[in-house]
């Protein structure tokens, strides 16, 4: 890494959220005072690292334009698209004029508002010297199940199970590679996988239990108790 190296955040926010059964996106859905996604993008910029902050949002999403947040320095909006790669890539097209190759892209899933300035920087203080990239997780408490149908077809060896977080950090070029040479395929179901399916390995940096996802209604209870837990 050189002194000149920029970071970038990345944020694919043009997601429905089906799971939620609410009247509008997830990351618009209310915790403590504020929504899921000013508590998102609030945490990224307090980690004062990012050139910018590219957030994708849908064309015709109407409750963007009501946040503040909306207009802060150093948010950049980008076109939101059908899958959570397009609007990564239309994020990544966002910032391509002042971002070069070797600059790092920080993704992070808008539904994670518990994100901490500390994990960021763990991220980015273990990876930044490193030739591929990587991504927070944590490793896996439970048995885990192989399942076919409603049957068990065997035990997984949680000893080599991670459940993967984000943010997920990548160098600028190489993840607009990965993204373009994946698209449209199913399996890549996150930023690493796409740069898994090049033959590289990403690695692991243990992050820590509470950036939780908001996915279902019980999820904002829990995401407002360590939002203010961490307070």
């Amino acid at each position: 890494m050189t002194d000149s190296t920029q970071f970038w955040s990345v944020v694919p926010a043009a997601g429905v959220g089906k799971r939620m059964q609410a009247d509008r996106p997830k990351q618009y859905l209310e915790v403590s005072g504020k929504t899921v996604l000013e508590h998102t993008l609030t945490r990224l910029l307090q980690a004062e690292v990012f050139t910018s902050v590219a957030v994708a949002i849908s064309t015709d999403d109407p409750f963007w334009p009501r946040l503040a947040v909306a207009g802060q320095a150093g948010i950049v909006r980008a076109a939101g698209g059908k899958e959570r790669a397009d609007s990564v890539l239309s994020a990544l097209g966002a910032i391509r004029a002042q971002a070069s190759d070797d600059d790092w892209v920080l993704v992070h899933d808008a539904a994670r508002p518990c994100i901490t300035v500390s994990d960021i920087a763990l991220l980015i203080d273990s990876l930044k010297n490193d030739a591929v990239g990587g991504i927070l997780a944590l490793s896996s408490h439970d048995t885990l199940k192989n399942v076919e149908g409603r049957n068990i077809v065997g035990t997984l060896d949680r000893a080599h199970i991670w459940r993967a977080l984000t943010p997920q950090m990548f160098r600028y070029g190489l993840l607009k590679q990965a993204l373009e040479q994946t698209q449209g395929n199913p399996a890549v179901t996150d930023e690493a996988s796409a740069v898994e399916l090049m033959g590289l390995q990403p690695k692991i940096v243990e992050g820590r239990p509470d950036n939780i996802k908001v996915t279902r209604p019980e999820d904002l209870a829990l995401a407002q108790f360590y939002l203010e837990q961490q307070q």
